[in-house]
């Protein structure tokens, strides 16, 4: 893993590198400088706390994605005269590889995995990194810096790119943009730059931008070359992806892109197309449970923020009971439950945001009611939906005032549809 590095962090590097955050990026970043010879001390609000003594023993700082730019653990870095990197930027030094990199407010996640399923399809060496939960600082680890065969496809968030300044792109694709993260950027179009960062760190000619990307571009006075703008919204059914996950939208607006994507790649659309009847969606991704008593059950717990509820409820032709709910991300709940209204049935609500959720529902005249646990929303869902009706689970916040992650909310909210029909035998 030889990279010439620059002079001034090869000489931090005779220290100890300061790792923000024990989770897995901060894992990652750990194992990357083992694996470049140096050493580490990781910083965690749960262990170790980082204070200004402690600064003074290191000369890098590695931050995971958790920690604003603003966070009084980096500021005392600053304050000691440390090198401050993000993990991903940090593992960008080592990477020797092609870089494919994926952002968008919702999407990015099954579009970074289906283009690594793409490539892996047809011979090609790809690893799916990144925001996905494999940090690129693991990748790199793993692959020894890569090389020039390997294609690591990065899905990036916007804590990930709000400053950057090792990590290009040789592609990028940015599927769509909704208000989201309003918690830790301070405003709307400070997530839009804090995505723009990629941008400005990828070819022109290699970066692909979905239509509400190119809205708000615009809104912010934002240049878009004319081979970046593709038409993901509202285009006609594509006989060739029946029976495939892309079939209908929301996913079919990350197919449109990956077409993009693949064709200046010089590569085969059958071959695209092969990849897009073999490939298979991530769980808690508006996902059918069960049907009990005529009722379906469908889990889109990584439906994080409005947009993508919004997205989940497009895909019903009759309005839902709709279980909603969690940690504010910011954003207009207001505004957010007046664009659902007609296409929710019942809402039942759940976590710190169900009574400003339900207040909104009362503007609107939504019935709603609120329940302490997810196991009692799911009875209570069953209570309210009609034969033939359908449940959906999209809560439009993060999970973190109830449960560990999305992962973990999907998993309850399936455990309780599942005692629920063994219940009902």
């Amino acid at each position: 893993m030889n990279r010439s590095l620059p002079e001034s962090l090869s000489l931090r590097l005779t220290r100890p590198a300061a790792v923000f955050g024990g989770g897995v990026s901060g894992k990652g970043a750990v194992e990357l400088l083992r694996k470049i010879g140096a050493s580490a001390v990781v910083y965690d609000k749960n262990g170790t706390e980082f204070t200004p003594e402690a600064a003074q023993r290191h000369g890098l700082v590695i931050y995971s994605p958790g920690f604003a730019l603003n966070h009084p653990w980096l500021t005392m870095a600053r304050d000691k005269a440390c090198i401050r990197m993000a993990e991903i930027d940090f593992a960008a030094l080592f990477w020797r590889g092609r870089i494919a990199a994926i952002t968008g407010t919702n999407g990015k996640t099954t579009l970074t995995e289906f283009i690594a399923h793409a490539l892996s399809s047809i011979g090609r060496r790809a690893y799916a990194a990144g925001n996905i939960g494999i940090p690129f600082s693991q990748l790199v680890a793993d692959q020894e810096g890569g090389g020039q065969d390997i294609t690591a496809v990065c899905e990036v968030s916007s804590f990930q790119s709000e400053r950057l300044g090792h990590f290009c792109a040789d592609s990028l694709l940015w599927t769509n943009f909704a208000e989201d993260h309003l918690e830790r950027h301070e405003g709307l179009e400070a997530y839009f730059a804090a995505k723009w960062e990629l941008v400005l760190r990828t070819p022109p000619s290699k970066f692909f931008a979905g239509t509400s990307v190119q809205r708000y571009a615009t809104h912010f006075g934002r240049t878009l070359a004319k081979s970046s703008c593709i038409a993901t919204e509202g285009q006609a059914p594509d006989p060739g992806l029946e029976g495939t996950a892309f079939a209908e939208y929301p996913q079919r607006e990350n197919f449109i892109l990956a077409t993009a994507w693949w064709r200046s790649q010089g590569l085969a659309e059958v071959d695209l197309y092969a990849a897009a009847r073999t490939f298979t969606v991530g769980r808690h991704r508006l996902t059918r449970v069960a049907t009990i008593d005529g009722v379906t059950y469908w889990n889109d717990s990584k439906g994080t923020n409005f947009h993508a509820v919004e997205a989940a409820l497009g895909s019903f032709k009759k309005p839902v009971v709709l279980i909603a709910g969690g940690r504010s991300k910011g954003g207009d709940i207001a505004a957010f439950i007046r664009r659902v209204s007609p296409r929710v049935a019942f809402a039942v609500l759940i976590g710190e945001t169900s009574a400003a959720l339900g207040a909104a529902c009362d503007a609107v005249g939504l019935p709603h009611t609120k329940c302490p646990t997810l196991e009692a929303a799911v009875r209570t869902a069953a209570s309210v939906a009609p034969e033939s009706g359908d449940v959906l689970m999209s809560p439009g916040f993060s999970s973190f005032d109830m449960f560990r992650n999305y992962e973990e909310r999907g998993d309850r909210f399936e455990r309780a549809v599942n005692e629920l029909r063994s219940a009902r035998v």
